[in-house]
């Protein structure tokens, strides 16, 4: 099993929406992703607690059957197709994937 995961700060502004719409969307639409990519076992998002401000806005925790399917998963259009409004809205970006 592969776990993915990936951290994102947000510009105050993109879209025309404020930070907490857009981390509100990016949640939706990453977790709209479960049981529509094949080996893509679980995906979660999260927004991070206004206590703590200095962390990252949105976590994406996922699960893969494998190092495959996680090069699928990165490829397919379902994902592809929301990249390029996440990409948009983040102003820094940290992940890891590994073998669990």
């Amino acid at each position: 099993m592969i776990k993915h995961i990936v951290c994102w700060k947000l510009k105050e502004e993109a879209h025309g929406n404020d930070k907490a719409t857009n981390m509100k969307l990016i949640k939706e639409k990453l977790e709209n992703l479960q049981g529509k990519i094949e080996g893509l076992i679980k995906i979660e998002a999260g927004i991070n607690l206004p206590d703590y401000p200095a962390n990252y806005d949105v976590v994406l925790y996922s699960e893969l059957e494998s190092k495959e399917a996680l090069d699928y998963y990165q490829s397919h259009p379902l994902h592809q197709e929301i990249l390029p409004f996440i990409r948009e809205a983040v102003s820094s970006r940290v992940a890891v994937d590994y073998e669990a």
